[in-house]
């Protein structure tokens, strides 16, 4: 064999083999990505009722079986493939018609007739709903291109609709949001982010005018996810209230006209982003579109509180889903691709890798399932004081945690490819692009840790927290799991500390150490919930979460520093 001088291939005798050399690497595959999923199941087995989980798990296995297999296939063969944005017509007219992906148009199909929302409100298995549907969404979302982004803020929505109990707006809006009918469902929109800035809402722009009995709303949202949604909530300031977040009032908005029209808003571009790139971000004119307060004409940013804390749910269990989806192939990948005469799987220093990936997904997990749970309790009004005080705090912990892991590990497995996990046509960097976005919509790190100090604020403690983690490792007998369980605790006793003496040292103390101080909480409650599963586990028999707890220990849990870093962190930035 030899090659041309134009770099073609040539084999003796047979003349010249057009195109370039091939590439002999055995890509990876997925199979059913239920059964495939210990500790999914290990969870459900051990939370749901067995006559609960029968009972959904030939829907949680077909869900599986889509993921691994139709989904996957197609994602892959449209891989590339975006959403285009047509604003004028042949003929001159303005149109903003947005084009969406094959891969989305089937995902919304599947999500609607499989309920990946209406499952967690038609309550059928009461507390547990919650449980049943974020499985469904778990497994659904890793082949779909992120179609979880309209989910999330559908699901938001339908919550926050139904928590503030405008009746026309619920009798109007929740049966198309919660529909199982392709024809007739909706999905809905969250515009925040104006050009003045994305967390800081309070000095939004955009303008209520009142036009007889009617709103309309007159601004730039600069950054609209699903923007092809029938409807959305946004936040705009009525006509002649004052400045700040009590002057802006939570409106529901109708997108569409009779015709399928965007009713007065503008379309001005998709968003050239980093990752997520088939969602179709968009920045939009609102010129007068049509609008209906939801509740009251102030305290918006309060009464959209019920969205956010649905989709940042959502985030923390998308970000489960991209550490699963990188690992399932990671470790298919390493039984096919030998390297210095072994597979990979054979090689101790790659199992070892990706044994702390493990470690961290598995954690991550059941924290966000933690709080799938509190949420499923609230909505069933089986919910204790204390896990009210709980679901509150741990909010913002699950998704500020959970984010930052699944960058991480996202990192690390593009990394276990080598080369083909820095190659678009494999797919894998998308892996990347795509947990990055995690850490910064529905509240950056530093955002939700301010707001983890607010949240405290209020409740004036953290002892639901440490009763928690003490709860969870009381199991922790053997020696082992015993010596894992204090890790947890002493973190969770040091952030403690911690936080009353920078109480003591003034506000620019706390505020410098509030992500370290989240951070450690909630990978704290990540070991607490793997020395619990790890004792359930043990005791039939099952000695990896043992494993999981013990590898994530060594990790790094407590993150806290105690001395003041805010002089250092000064001098370290000064020019």
């Amino acid at each position: 064999m030899s090659l041309d001088a134009s770099g073609r291939c040539r084999t003796w005798g047979e003349g010249v083999i057009s195109g370039p050399m091939p590439f002999f690497q055995e890509p990876p595959t997925l199979g059913n990505q239920y059964t495939s999923d210990r500790p999914l199941r290990a969870y459900l087995e051990r939370t749901l009722p067995d006559d609960v989980r029968r009972e959904i798990e030939p829907e949680l296995s077909e869900m599986g079986e889509l993921s691994g297999g139709r989904m996957f296939e197609l994602d892959r063969k449209h891989r590339g493939t975006e959403p285009k944005l047509t604003q004028w017509d042949a003929w001159g007219h303005r149109v903003d018609t947005i084009e969406l992906t094959p891969v989305w148009q089937e995902a919304a199909r599947i999500a609607t007739e499989k309920g990946v929302v209406a499952t967690a409100y038609e309550r059928k298995h009461g507390e547990h709903s919650r449980i049943h549907q974020f499985a469904l969404a778990y497994l659904f979302d890793g082949s779909t291109e992120v179609y979880s982004c309209p989910l999330a803020m559908t699901d938001g929505a339908a919550k926050t609709l139904q928590v503030h109990g405008n009746r026309d707006l619920v009798d109007r809006a929740l049966p198309r949001l919660l529909s199982r009918d392709p024809a007739r469902a909706w999905t809905s929109g969250q515009w925040m982010t104006e050009r003045t800035g994305g967390s800081d809402v309070a000095i939004s722009e955009t303008v209520a005018r009142k036009d007889g009995d009617a709103w309309r709303l007159y601004g730039t949202k600069w950054f609209t996810s699903a923007t092809t949604s029938q409807m959305a909530l946004t936040l705009a300031r009525p006509e002649g209230n004052p400045p700040g977040g009590h002057g802006l009032a939570l409106f529901y908005v109708e997108t569409l006209d009779a015709e399928g029209r965007l009713r007065n808003i503008q379309v001005n571009r998709l968003k050239d982003k980093l990752g997520t790139r088939m969602v179709p971000t968009a920045e939009l004119t609102l010129d007068g579109v049509e609008a209906v307060p939801v509740v009251g004409l102030t305290d918006g940013i309060r009464h959209i509180a019920p969205m956010l804390n649905v989709t940042r749910t959502w985030n923390a269990i998308g970000a489960c889903v991209g550490m699963r989806r990188g690992l399932a192939l990671a470790r298919d990948y390493a039984k096919k691709r030998v390297a210095f005469g072994a597979p990979l799987a054979d090689k101790p220093l790659h199992v070892d890798t990706l044994a702390g990936c493990q470690a961290e997904l598995e954690g991550a997990l059941l924290l966000a399932f933690r709080a799938v749970a509190l949420l499923g309790k609230e909505e069933a009004k089986t919910l204790t004081e204390e896990e009210a005080l709980l679901l509150r705090l741990l909010t913002p912990i699950v998704k500020a945690t959970t984010a930052k892991q699944a960058v991480a590990v996202a990192s690390e497995v593009l990394e276990s490819f080598g080369g083909a996990g820095y190659i678009e046509d494999t797919g894998l960097p998308r892996i990347l692009r795509d947990a990055q976005v995690l850490p910064i919509w529905e509240g950056t790190t530093n955002v939700l840790s301010l707001d983890l100090l607010r949240a405290l604020g209020k409740s004036g403690t953290l002892a639901p927290i440490e009763r928690e983690v003490k709860r969870l490792v009381e199991r922790a007998h053997d020696g082992e799991h015993a010596k894992v369980a204090e890790a947890a605790l002493g973190a969770v006793a040091h952030a403690r500390a911690w936080v009353e003496g920078a109480i003591q040292r003034g506000q620019p103390a706390v505020e410098a150490g509030a992500r370290r101080f989240a951070l450690t909480l909630g990978r704290a409650w990540e070991l607490a919930l793997l020395v619990d599963q790890a004792a359930w586990a043990s005791s039939r028999g099952d000695r990896r979460a043992g494993a999981a707890a013990r590898r994530f220990a060594r990790s790094g849990v407590d993150l806290v520093v105690d001395e003041d870093m805010g002089e250092d962190a000064r001098a370290l930035l000064e020019e």
